[in-house]
């Protein structure tokens, strides 16, 4: 089997599993918009935004420095793997008793709500701080999983952690409603605590599902041991605290703009704007599942596969093959854009209004994705070369532009700063990341071919969406305009890979 007739079947095996627990979440979009107002809405995605960036630094970028070494200390791999755990542990447990009993101040300096009572915000912050701690100690188990080349056993766990986290979902905005209001059995059980239309129940969802998904890892915990290599725990820690500032930084040019516009927006607006910014970026969720599943499938590839002999060139036709897919689900999305507005559909008139008015933000969030994706597939040059310092430059240039310009438009321009400000950012890392990588570890990448097709794909994009006014029809026609070219210009090297 060819290496990239290999890597497309890993990719496509974390991918199935990724995209059908991210579907599935997706679907809770529209259940959360006819559920709540904008407003609460924004609370939901203000809070998760903090917990995304939270997440980055609990993890402290053991996923990657885990990959890492396995590939440079092969007859150590019992001893990476417990010190890489023993690191987010420690870290976990020390984040646990600094923040609970600060729960109070840290719900203070997080509402963004005034008219949400303040121990109904301060029990969300308590669910959060109960859904990192869990998570992080999920990350390094999930990690072997992936290293020992066990996709099924992924997906299995991820699909069935998003399906409790739906059910459950389903479970309190449908079903116990459904059961006090027809006087089902369970009624009597029900009534004297359950509040009907609360936002908490989906943060208590999370962390339930949370809690399973660690339970469910228990073979993997279980193969820990106390044996700690001091030495290479520090060796692990110089290559790791790079990547961590990347991975931070790089989840503030996610993030951060939601929780400026919960900061910088006129009070009684705020929660409103980031509600309605939030749903629409909803729709850019699939070409953002289509990079992370990439993602899982590209980092232990890369990995392994680093002193094979045409390893570079391997790199250079992944990037290649992967430009061309984001470009396409780019133009898709754009394309059905009018059938994709109604998962964010409000529960009036209203507030679909409130929701849809903020649609043109999403092919400036979609094509900031293709930046990102680009960036990713180009970031293996630092991590192979054992260069993490430069994620840490490009991604705190990323986040730099994210905080100051942010902070600078969006008074005036609410979530649409917002949006062009994202895709500025990835769109910098990605050059950035590019001219870096080619001094210190040159890839010969088909620059030429590359940009062929983005552009191509935002000229089709700019003509769906602003000439041809969000048209279904014409935009699908230049999506299949699109995608023969591609077929037409790949089908020779398509058929060497695929029929070997």
């Amino acid at each position: 089997m060819s290496t990239a007739k290999k890597f497309a079947g890993q990719t496509a095996l974390y991918g199935l599993s990724t995209i059908a627990g991210r579907v599935l979440n997706f679907f809770l979009t529209p259940v959360y918009t006819r559920a709540y107002s904008t407003k609460v809405y924004g609370i939901f995605g203000n809070m998760y935004s903090y917990a995304s960036m939270l997440n980055a630094l609990l993890a402290f970028g053991m996923e990657t420095t885990f990959f890492r070494y396995l590939n440079k200390k092969p007859d150590d791999k019992a001893v990476v793997y417990n010190n890489s755990f023993g690191a987010i542990l420690s870290i976990s447990l020390v984040f646990l008793l600094i923040t609970f009993p600060l729960s109070g101040i840290i719900t203070g300096w997080i509402q963004i709500d005034p008219d949400t009572p303040f121990a109904e915000y301060m029990q969300y912050t308590r669910y959060f701080i109960g859904i990192l701690v869990v998570d992080a100690l999920c990350v390094i188990p999930f990690a072997k999983i992936r290293a020992d080349g066990r996709p099924g056993r992924y997906g299995t766990i991820k699909l069935l952690n998003i399906v409790i986290f739906v059910g459950l979902n389903l479970a309190f905005i449908y079903v116990l409603p459904y059961i006090v209001d027809h006087h089902l059995p369970g009624e009597a059980f029900i009534t004297p605590w359950f509040k009907r239309g609360w936002l908490g129940y989906v943060f208590l969802s999370n962390l339930i599902a949370s809690i399973i998904t660690l339970l469910m890892l228990l073979p993997e915990l279980v193969k820990l041991r106390p044996r700690f290599n001091i030495a290479l725990f520090g060796e692990m820690l110089a290559y790791s605290w790079p990547v961590l500032i990347a991975n931070f930084s790089f989840l503030i040019n996610e993030n951060f703009d939601k929780i400026l516009l919960g900061k910088l927006l006129p009070e009684k607006e705020r929660a409103i704007q980031v509600g309605i910014y939030v749903a629409c970026a909803k729709i850019s969720i699939f070409l953002s599942i289509f990079v992370n599943a990439f993602r899982l499938g590209a980092e232990p590839f890369f990995f392994s596969h680093a002193n094979s002999k045409n390893a570079n060139q391997t790199y250079a036709r992944i990037m290649n093959y992967f430009i061309i897919a984001v470009c396409l689900i780019f133009v898709a999305l754009v394309a059905n854009i009018e059938l994709l507005k109604y998962f964010i559909k409000g529960k009036d008139a209203t507030q679909t209004a409130l929701y849809w008015s903020g649609l043109r933000v999403v092919p400036l969030l979609l094509f900031g994705y293709v930046s990102l994706g680009v960036y990713m597939n180009l970031s293996v040059w630092y991590k192979l070369s054992d260069q993490t310092k430069y994620g840490l430059y490009i991604s705190g240039i990323g986040a730099i532009l994210t905080i100051v310009l942010n902070y600078i438009f969006i008074p005036q321009y609410s979530y649409m700063a917002s949006a062009w400000i994202s895709l500025i950012a990835y769109a910098t890392m990605m050059v950035l990341s590019y001219i870096w990588g080619q001094r210190n570890y040159p890839i010969p990448y088909d620059l030429k071919k590359s940009f062929a097709y983005i552009i191509s794909s935002v000229l089709l994009v700019y003509l769906s969406f602003y000439v041809f006014k969000r048209n279904i029809f014409i935009g699908n026609a230049l999506l299949v305009l699109f995608a023969s070219a591609a077929l037409f210009f790949e089908w020779k090297n398509l058929k060497a890979i695929f029929i070997k």
